[in-house]
């Protein structure tokens, strides 16, 4: 099962990435054009967050399950030595768990917001954090922290 949800994860985290960056640019155009927010504004807006929600989901089944982390919190003065170690048990998942909250608060406001431009305006700046934090949240292949490959396959 955690095999599954490992592969799982990376392809979501791909699903996530790409509609966060739609999100994001559908809101900055909105708001640089003053267009009006439409469905199609609002789809994205929903659908955005509710991909980093299961997202969330299975990120914490992963937390709970990884060997890396129970090895962390069972040594945790040992473990701060390691790098993916704490990369993943403490700065992974707290930047991850901001994005989230960036996410979740800059589309709650943008809901009921009552102008298109401060609608754009509230998704551009939280879909924004959130989207730069997912990018130095991800273990890239070449990042000296700790490194994964671009998907998981098993």
């Amino acid at each position: 099962m955690y095999g599954s949800l490992l592969v799982l994860h990376s392809l979501l985290r791909w699903l996530v990435v790409i509609a966060l960056l739609y999100a994001v640019y559908r809101a900055v155009r909105g708001y640089r054009s003053s267009a009006p927010f439409t469905t199609v504004d609002n789809a994205a807006r929903h659908w955005t967050a509710t991909l980093l929600h299961v997202q969330l989901v299975i990120g914490v089944l992963l937390y709970v399950k990884s060997p890396l982390v129970q090895y962390f919190w069972s040594d945790v003065r040992q473990a701060l030595t390691q790098q993916p170690a704490w990369f993943f048990s403490l700065v992974h998942t707290g930047l991850m768990g901001t994005a989230i909250v960036c996410v979740t608060v800059g589309s709650a406001k943008a809901k009921r917001a009552t102008t298109d431009g401060a609608k754009f305006r509230l998704l551009s700046i939280y879909y924004t954090i959130a989207f730069l934090l997912i990018l130095v949240a991800i273990p890239w292949p070449f990042s000296p922290l700790a490194q994964r490959p671009y998907l998981n396959t098993f």
